[in-house]
Formats: structure tokens, sequence, C-alpha cells
């Protein structure tokens, strides 16, 4: 081998180094989201509204991207709350309330909203990890030594009690992508949906598997003649249990004058 070829191997070894140093490693897919609004106001004339979720995908491969590999969950998730579960048994002929469970940090609601259906995103393990659908949500009762079927018993008759008030739900393709890196996600607000801090979440998915997910906060709150209702009940509580026994009084005074009989 002569002087020329080691050096042009040198040189090569040497070009070959640099690049090797100065490339970036592939970086990871990121999500990002925004809400059309940050604030929702509940009216007395209030009957639902839809919620827009805006996001965005970057460092988006363009291969996995035109397989159309990539898939997002959207969660509008309520402020959590205790409550509690009965159970009506008859008893002499009467519905009577005799059993009943506590849950703790229970979801007011619980939104889904996704790009294709459930089994064509990820593993049912995934959901379950990630509690992404309503049927996931943990519901843990105060008590922790209630017994798993007493357990499963409640939780079941929780989440159809939910559903059936519209607060939980689930939309397959309410979440579509409107360009390579851009989607966007709409859900449904029930008219009775809880006022305080939701919280909305993204979850990315690429060829079933968990990527990354991020989130953003959404108020609800009363607005107009209940607002300021609500408002006096919770400061002048005295106040308004006073106001309350006497326009029930009047109320009922009133009544009697009008559907007398003479």
């Amino acid at each position: 081998m002569t002087a020329a070829h080691v050096l042009a191997c040198l040189a090569l070894f040497m070009l070959a180094f640099v690049v090797r140093g100065h490339t970036q490693p592939m970086l990871s897919e990121d999500i990002e989201i925004g809400l059309s609004t940050d604030t929702v106001s509940i009216t007395s004339d209030f009957s639902g509204a839809n919620l827009t979720i805006f996001g965005a995908l970057d460092n988006v491969d363009p291969l996995i991207s035109s397989q159309g590999g990539y898939d997002i969950v959207v969660i509008l998730e309520g402020p959590r709350q205790t409550l509690t579960v009965r159970k009506k048994t008859r008893v002499l002929g009467m519905w009577i309330n005799t059993q009943s469970m506590i849950f703790r940090d229970v979801p007011a609601s619980y939104s889904v909203a996704m790009t294709r259906p459930p089994q064509d995103i990820t593993e049912i393990s995934s959901y379950e990890t990630l509690a992404l659908r309503p049927r996931d949500v943990r519901l843990r009762p105060l008590d922790p030594s209630e017994t798993s079927a007493r357990i499963q018993e409640f939780s079941t008759a929780l989440r159809a009690r939910k559903e059936a008030s519209g607060l939980y739900v689930e939309r397959v393709g309410g979440v579509e992508f409107l360009s390579r890196s851009l989607f966007r996600a709409t859900l449904r607000l029930a008219p009775n949906v809880p006022v305080g801090t939701h919280r909305a979440r993204a979850f990315l998915f690429r060829k079933g598997v968990f990527v990354q997910d991020t989130s953003a906060p959404l108020s609800i709150r009363k607005a107009g003649f209940e607002q300021r209702v609500f408002a006096f009940a919770y400061q002048q509580s005295f106040i308004y249990g006073v106001l309350s026994a006497l326009l029930a009084v009047v109320t009922g005074w009133a009544g009697r004058m009008i559907f007398r009989k003479d």
C-alpha cells in the first residue's frame, strides 16, 4: 500500500469520525395541544356544547405518517370528587337503600375521543395502564378492606350511572388529522357537565406504542344570575339560609291565599 493510499484511508477515517461526532440522534416525536377556549360559562339555558382541541406533532417520521402509523387519544377529565353509590333492595314491599360504598378521587366526567377504534390503536393492556377509556378509570373505595366482588359490583354501577347521564362518553373518530402533523379533536360537553377545573390530555401512539402525552386546563364555571346566587350562598351561608326559609314561608302563604276555598 502506497503512502497516498495510507493518507487517503486516514483522511476517510477522520472524516467518518468527525461526521459521527457531529451527528445528532433522531429526536422522538413530541405533541402539543391548545383549546378553542380556556373557559366555558354555564348559564340557566345551557344545553351542552362542543369543545374543540387543536394539536400538533413535532419530529414526525414521514414514512410512518404516510402509512397512518400515528394515533391520538384525547381525554377531557372533570374535577375529582368523593361519591357514594347506594344499592336498593326490596324490603316489605318497599325499595330501600340497604348497601352503599364510598369512592374517592372519582372524575366527575370523562370524555374520550380517538382517531380509530380502540383495538386498531393499541393493546388492551395499554388502555388499562394509562386509564384511557371510561371503562379503565380507576375507582378506589374509601374503605380499603372492601372485597373485590363488592368493589366490582359498585364500580360497574357507578360507571353505568355516569354513562347514562352522558358524563362518561367515548367517541371513535373524534380525532382527525388535518395534515401530517396537525390534528383536531372534538368533545361534547353534556348539559350537566360539572363546574370546576377540567384537564384535557392528549396521548400519542406510534404503531401501537405509547410515545408521549401532554395536557392543558379548562375552567367550567357558572355565569349570570346562577353564579351570583352560588357565590352569595357560599360566602353568606347563614343569611342565605334565613332568606331561603323566609322565601319558603312566603311562597307557602301565597299559595294558600290563592288556592284557598271560601
